[in-house]
């Protein structure tokens, strides 16, 4: 029996124009965060939400500058990519209670970067038991909770944090 599991927001990923440009620097320079599910700013780095994420709570902590190699952050990007990433993994905990984290980059298109031309760190909550025959058997992911609904769950978490602390 075929049976099909709708996800209405993959259709603006799918119908979007195809712009030249990086999407990521577009965001960082724009100011409507809501809209671009940046969560938090720092000096030399951001927290955004992932639009097309792998599970829910699915973030990228994103250089404002733009580039492709690890090894070309500087010693303030370094700090602040880390302090971006312990404070969501702290908010993350607090409103999501995941029971793990993956972390990490993918560096180069052969290694799995949809953007290998801008830098940015993932981190994607993970639940016992959240792997299932979904993805592995159906290539479908099934997300519990609406992009701006979590949105609106961590934003205010973000804006009332110090990532220094």
């Amino acid at each position: 029996m075929h049976q099909s599991i709708w996800a209405p927001w993959r259709i603006d990923y799918i119908q979007q124009p195809k712009t030249d440009g990086c999407f990521l620097c577009r965001i960082l320079q724009e100011t409507n965060d809501r809209d671009n599910l940046l969560l938090k700013r720092s000096s030399s780095a951001a927290v955004i939400m992932n639009r097309y994420p792998y599970n829910g709570g699915h973030l990228m902590i994103v250089p404002h500058r733009h580039l492709a190699h690890l090894e070309e952050l500087t010693p303030q990007e370094q700090t602040d990519i880390h302090q971006l990433t312990t404070t969501a993994l702290r908010i993350m905990k607090t409103t999501m209670h995941p029971d793990g984290f993956n972390l990490g980059y993918n560096l180069g298109a052969a290694a799995g970067a949809g953007l290998a031309e801008h830098l940015h760190q993932h981190i994607v909550p993970r639940w016992n038991g959240d792997t299932n025959f979904m993805p592995v058997i159906a290539e479908t992911h099934v997300m519990p909770q609406a992009l701006l609904d979590q949105y609106d769950q961590l934003k205010p978490h973000f804006d009332h944090c110090d990532p220094t602390h």
